[in-house]
């Protein structure tokens, strides 16, 4: 594969009007040790971007509608020719946003939809009234024409609600729904006897092929869940078909499970590029270093694109090249991000047949 960066999450602030259970930067309302960078230091970054690459930029936080000047970053990034998007919790949007959302012509916005009913939503985003606020915003994107796709994020707590959340997100007018299995990284490590367990993971997912199968209004995509790209070879092997899968027009365009520092990566607010939204370890500093020398020399990214030096499982799977193995879940979970996948329970067939499965 080509490693181009194709998708870049970029977190413009650390604060968050919200204390969400699994949030991976563990975002307060004030972040003093993790200041937002200035509106110049913003130009400087999308132009130091726009000179080596046109990947979709997504302004994330924090909640980046907490910055007063997030629509005249949105703005100049669309100036540039990036295609701009934005991921908000929901709750701040206001007919103003969106006309905002509007002029600055960000192209698709994500929002977090955690539960069925208020009850779970509001308990996993811990404030009373987030699910209201989170259906308010889907009202007014319907309004003013906004297209939007919805991020579910799932454990223990709310894994039974997978089907009911499904069923709710697509009569909402949703472009997308992508459905998170949580890594444990920022507050998720709180709630690291949530995750969904192994055994319960192929079952969950072989849910998604089976919806997603027969789906075709709703764009679906199981996230930080790359064995789901074996399980769908598997399932279209078994059933004698060809599973063809839709692609967002926003989305990462690639067609493999963990993508971290090979066609995506995060940019967090103090200038760090790490592999992806959960992966909190840095390629290099962008206040520091050209992009373009980070993505391509940084060991880090090196590492991860050299699928030869996988361990355990994922080093011998005959499906390595389509999924990979969570590099941010195993770091999250055994301190090596070359280490197998912790939640994967396929035994490769090389495995199989010399008995030597970890």
């Amino acid at each position: 594969m080509d490693f181009e960066p194709k998708w870049i999450a970029w977190e413009i602030t650390r604060r968050c009007n919200l204390k969400c259970v699994h949030c991976r930067s563990s975002s307060e309302l004030e972040a003093i040790e993790h200041p937002d960078f200035t509106l110049d230091e913003a130009k400087k970054i999308l132009d130091d971007i726009a000179s080596y690459a046109s990947p979709v930029m997504v302004l994330s936080g924090g909640e980046p509608l907490l910055r007063k000047d997030v629509f005249d970053i949105a703005r100049y990034g669309t100036d540039l020719g990036f295609r701009m998007c934005l991921a908000t919790n929901g709750t701040l949007v206001t007919e103003e946003v969106c006309e905002k959302i509007k002029e600055s012509e960000i192209r698709m916005v994500s929002l977090s939809l955690d539960g069925a009913c208020a009850e779970t939503h509001d308990n996993f985003r811990n404030q009373k009234g987030a699910f209201d606020g989170t259906m308010k915003a889907i009202e007014l994107f319907n309004k003013h024409s906004i297209p939007f796709l919805v991020n579910s994020s799932f454990t223990v707590r709310n894994q039974k609600e997978i089907p009911e959340i499904y069923k709710l997100v697509k009569g909402l007018g949703a472009t997308a729904w992508y459905m998170f299995m949580i890594v444990p990284t920022g507050r998720g490590e709180d709630i690291m006897s949530e995750l969904i367990p192994e055994k319960l993971y192929d079952e969950i997912l072989e849910w998604h092929y089976n919806v997603e199968k027969e789906e075709n209004e709703l764009l679906m995509r199981p996230t930080c869940a790359p064995h789901y790209y074996r399980i769908v070879r598997q399932k279209a092997k078994e059933e004698g078909e060809t599973f063809k899968r839709r692609n967002l027009k926003f989305s990462t365009g690639g067609s493999k499970g963990c993508l971290a520092g090979q066609l995506i990566c995060l940019i967090d607010v103090d200038g760090q590029v790490l592999p992806c939204s959960y992966f909190p370890k840095s390629a290099g500093n962008v206040k520091t270093t050209p992009f373009k020398d980070i993505w391509e020399q940084s060991e880090l990214f090196l590492q991860l694109r050299d699928f030869k030096s996988y361990k355990g499982n994922c080093g011998q799977c005959e499906y390595v090249g389509v999924c990979g193995g969570c590099r941010a879940r195993s770091y999250a979970m055994t301190g090596d991000f070359l280490a197998q996948e912790p939640f994967c329970s396929y035994t490769p067939r090389k495995a199989q047949n010399t008995g030597d499965s970890l």
